[in-house]
């Protein structure tokens, strides 16, 4: 048998739970075509891997991301592909860069502002427009895209906080069809983010329901996580995926709520009756004690109705600026008590504002002479909101506690960047740059909390089959050679808030369709991804 690579003397892990074991893998035209003892098999002109002492496995297939664009601006995806990460889930938490309306291509970009942050132009309309975009230009890991709920409404018409009308409810649904029909893997919400904030359950239902009949596609959720809501917030997420007859998969499940700290089977415990029930839903979350997001998030919806222009005129016009204030002031998420030293500047759009990245909310405004609150807005209107934090607001026992639960998938909810251009000069937050080898060296081996088969599966044959694909997220003989090699002893992120545009340590290899992208730690600038399509 004739192999273009072969990896020699790897334990593999293959992604199923298996236990490790000790084989060779040969790589022939894309593919794996053999895992066994290949010490007698003749090289021919195939290129040998010594992986000896190092972990062979799936490449990793980070679950919930926000590359749709960035992938654009850098399709080489660098501080994801140095992570090991071989396939990004798009269009998380309702934001996605389509569909967009016939008569302007561009809208959804406005109207999602920072979510979805590219120098790019976006001509673009629907999934398929977009999948020509990158693939033509190529990339160099693969995307799974899912369509999101608030480029939906926006597409649609729907901006403010009301039902959507008859016909944009069929417009919406209209387009679900389109992105499924275009090979999506489901739809996703983001039920803290204008627009899609604005939706009761039954629109989300609607909108779910048009995706039944497609094998594998799935309903992915950024749940309304406001003061009082976190049981809540699954439960909805749940009937949703019972009344539409979909999958439901839970977004970075996490503990925001400082009085809830602790609580973290109260959360699962739902996922858990569900599953009792025989529904298919699972979770995602990523190993930090911050999150990220933009600044108007914390606003309450009024201020954000109608898109970012109108809640830009709204700030900057005095009486309600006065009442933004106010009603800020009151909390965030409907009621969480603020401390201004947990928000800190991540990425702003301008010059005049540079100087403030990695600064806080607190140092900012003793530095203006304001409040948090004045200062937060005095931000978002100078940025024209094209501005984002880090948010100190977690534990680490509740991350432990997630990350250990049997139904939980690691995502990053990062983005793919290269640390050049567009975000030189910012500090986005460190899982760009480390999630899963934060997993595999501070949770499997530094602070053992579970095992490396299990912890591989989390990243590998777990989001695999919420996809769909059976032909990568494992080892074995006739899948994809999406592969990545990696040294247990000193596999480790290097990342940090403070210095976040750093690449981890121990991920020397890592193959995309049996092509290397990393090879002996650097990328070699090859683009053999491509934008997957469900069920193809």
């Amino acid at each position: 048998m004739k192999f273009d690579t072969i990896i020699r003397g790897g334990t593999v892990v293959d992604g199923d739970l298996t236990p490790g074991f000790r084989a060779d893998v040969g790589i022939a035209s894309g593919q794996i075509t053999a895992i066994a003892d290949l010490s007698d098999a003749v090289p021919d002109t195939a290129t040998v891997i010594d992986a000896a002492g190092h972990v062979v496995c799936p490449g990793f297939i980070d679950i919930h991301t926000h590359s749709d664009v960035t992938l654009v601006d850098h399709p080489g995806g660098e501080s994801k592909a140095y992570q090991g990460v071989t396939t990004e889930v798009t269009g998380n938490c309702g934001f996605s860069p389509f569909p967009a309306p016939e008569t302007n291509s561009d809208r959804p970009r406005k109207g999602l502002g920072s979510g979805l942050r590219s120098s790019k132009d976006w001509n673009w309309r629907d999934l398929a427009g977009y999948s020509e975009v990158v693939n033509s230009q190529g990339v160099s890991i693969n995307i799974a895209p899912l369509a999101g709920h608030s480029a939906l409404r926006i597409a649609a018409g729907a901006v403010d906080d009301a039902p959507p009308t008859a016909d944009q409810l069929a417009h919406m649904r209209r387009s679900v069809k389109t992105a499924m029909e275009q090979g999506a893997f489901g739809m996703s919400t983001g039920l803290t983010l204008p627009p899609s904030s604005y939706a009761d359950t039954d629109e989300i239902v609607s909108l779910a329901s048009v995706m039944s009949s497609y094998d594998h596609a799935f309903y992915a959720t950024h749940a309304r996580v406001w003061a009082g809501m976190h049981i809540k917030a699954i439960q909805e997420a749940v009937d949703i995926g019972r009344r539409a007859s979909v999958p439901v998969q839970f977004s970075h499940i996490a503990i925001i709520d400082s009085r809830e700290y602790g609580h973290g089977d109260q959360l699962v415990a739902v996922i858990d009756e569900a599953r009792a029930l025989g529904e298919d839903v699972t979770c995602d979350m990523y190993p930090y004690t911050a999150s990220s997001s933009g600044f108007s998030q914390l606003l309450p919806g009024w201020v954000q109705e109608g898109g970012v222009a109108a809640m830009l005129e709204r700030l900057r016009d005095p009486t309600t600026r006065k009442k933004a204030h106010e009603d800020t002031s009151k909390g965030w998420f409907g009621g969480l008590p603020w401390s201004f030293e947990p928000h800190v500047v991540a990425t702003v759009a301008g010059e005049k504002n540079s100087g403030l990245v990695g600064k806080t909310l607190a140092e900012i405004a003793e530095m203006r002479g304001v409040d948090g609150i004045e200062a937060m807005l005095m931000l978002i209107d100078e940025e024209d909101n094209e501005i984002s934090e880090i948010m100190h607001n977690r534990v680490e026992g509740d991350i432990r506690f997630f990350m250990a639960y049997e139904n939980a998938m690691i995502g990053s909810d990062g983005n793919a960047i290269d640390h050049a251009g567009t975000w030189e000069s910012s500090q986005p937050h460190p899982r760009f740059y480390g999630t899963f080898p934060r997993v595999l060296g501070r949770y499997v081996r530094d602070e053992p909390l579970i095992s490396l088969e299990t912890a591989v599966n989390k990243m590998t044959g777990m989001p695999a089959k919420r996809l769909g694909l059976s032909d990568r997220g494992v080892l074995h003989e006739g899948a994809i050679a999406d592969i990545v090699v990696f040294d247990p002893a000193s596999v480790s992120d290097v990342a940090t808030f403070e210095d976040p545009h750093r690449y981890p340590d121990g991920m020397p290899h890592v193959f995309v369709s049996g092509e290397p992208v990393i090879r002996d730690g650097k990328h070699t600038g090859a683009r053999p991804g491509a934008v997957l399509q469900r069920g193809a």
